[in-house]
């Protein structure tokens, strides 16, 4: 038996003891997670900065050092986001939906922990305490592989979410953590203890992983996410959505990649919001219309409407009215998040109902499409297929339902 199988084995006997702990003592467990994680700030710190010298040293992008970089401030908000799980209803063990058939006997359904996540995941290390702590919440034992470039962030933080565990007197291998790049493919052959996998990362990683994996997978291809800037918007509304949704954090998954602006306001707009977003570095990539407008905005190529850039690089396309901006959007989306600025209630009515990705806002910027923000506390991922969940994955998505019977001597006739 390899070591991973070992593992994932030793996980898959602890989770039992998750799935029969209390809400208080699954709570105290996220106290001490959230305790640990400021008094730990310092030291974790030392071993973020170790990972960001290798990165530099590497010549990583920007992109990714941002989503690799911890500090004093991003690690009091992980802990906020473990506290907010605290204070959210523990979904596991209710019994809901009970009915009484014609045969007497009564029929719910209980919900229960999926039972062993595996998260496979690059650059971010808040997805360590993230995954766990929704986990650990939902009752389900979590194998964390983050990338190398996190080595020393992931183990810090895989080390304090063990350390909660045994405090509160549940297995330290609830929580098991992969550090070898070799590791993965073992990993996912492990159909008999791993219950899901979640790939969190680039378009090239969870394709990777979807097709090589012998488990169930949570696919998030890549965030081509829209925003649509109606005739009939408020242009100072639609300028700080826009700024707000490419430059606030540019390399994440929510971050803005291609503006469509109608043509009735595009010569008002599309100059301003240049202005606006030049300063703030972006590059912007438009279409003919566009670039009429603006003369020397770079020409978008075919593949830029297909591009996450993660990056402040933006594509901007005048579209003639909403049917041709849904049409793009139906074109080039990921179903991940797209938004309607406009003051005009008919049409961001028509614009959610005919968008079918897994968040669509309405004079909102695309960055709110996050856990934390819609109130999961926070999130294990973002899920852009249909099944098993659509959209963020909070406590509720780590669960499944199994049918409870009630009798009382009850035989089928």
């Amino acid at each position: 038996m390899s070591t991973v199988e070992e593992l994932c084995l030793a996980a898959r006997k602890a989770q039992p003891a998750l799935a029969m702990a209390s809400t208080g003592q699954k709570n105290a467990v996220l106290t001490q997670i959230a305790t640990l994680l400021r008094e730990r700030t310092p030291s974790l710190l030392i071993e973020n900065q170790k990972d960001l010298d290798a990165a530099k040293d590497a010549g990583l992008s920007g992109a990714i050092v941002d989503r690799l970089r911890l500090n004093a401030d991003r690690i009091a908000q992980i802990s906020k986001g473990v506290e907010e799980i605290i204070a959210l209803p523990d979904p596991i063990g209710g019994i809901s939906q009970l009915e009484t058939r014609p045969s007497g006997i009564r029929v719910g359904r209980m919900r229960i922990p999926l039972g062993v996540i595996a998260m496979i995941f690059e650059s971010r290390p808040n997805v360590v305490i993230d995954a766990g702590a929704l986990c650990l919440k939902s009752a389900n034992a979590v194998i964390l592989k983050g990338g190398k470039e996190a080595k020393h962030s992931n183990l810090a933080l895989a080390t304090l979410l063990s350390d909660a565990l045994e405090a509160e007197e549940l297995p330290r291998k609830a929580v098991v953590l992969l550090q070898e790049r070799s590791e993965v493919n073992t990993l996912l052959e492990q159909a008999n203890t791993v219950d899901l996998v979640i790939p969190r990362g680039g378009e090239g990683l969870i394709r990777y992983v979807t097709n090589n994996s012998r488990i169930p997978v949570v696919q998030h291809y890549k965030g081509v996410c829209h925003l649509f800037i109606d005739e009939s918007a408020d242009l100072a509304m639609a300028s700080r959505i826009a700024v707000n949704a490419k430059t606030q954090r540019p390399g994440v998954c929510n971050a803005l990649e291609t503006l469509l602006i109608h043509e009735a306001v595009a010569e008002e707009f599309l100059p301003a919001i240049t202005k606006k977003l030049r300063a703030l570095g972006v590059v912007l990539r438009g279409c003919e219309k566009s670039r009429s407008e603006v003369p020397d905005m770079d020409a978008a190529s075919e593949e830029d409407w297909h591009t996450e850039y993660l990056d402040l690089i933006l594509s901007v396309r005048v579209v003639e009215d909403m049917n041709q901006a849904i049409q793009h959007i139906d074109t080039y989306g990921s179903d991940h998040t797209e938004s309607i600025v406009t003051t005009n209630y008919q049409r961001a009515h028509e614009f959610v109902a005919r968008i079918p990705s897994s968040a669509v806002m309405v004079n909102a910027s695309t960055r709110f499409n996050d856990g934390s923000q819609l109130g999961l506390g926070a999130e294990i991922g973002i899920s852009t297929s249909r099944l098993h969940a659509f959209g963020p994955m909070g406590l509720n998505e780590l669960t499944t339902s199994k049918f409870v019977i009630y009798g009382d001597g009850n035989v089928r006739k």
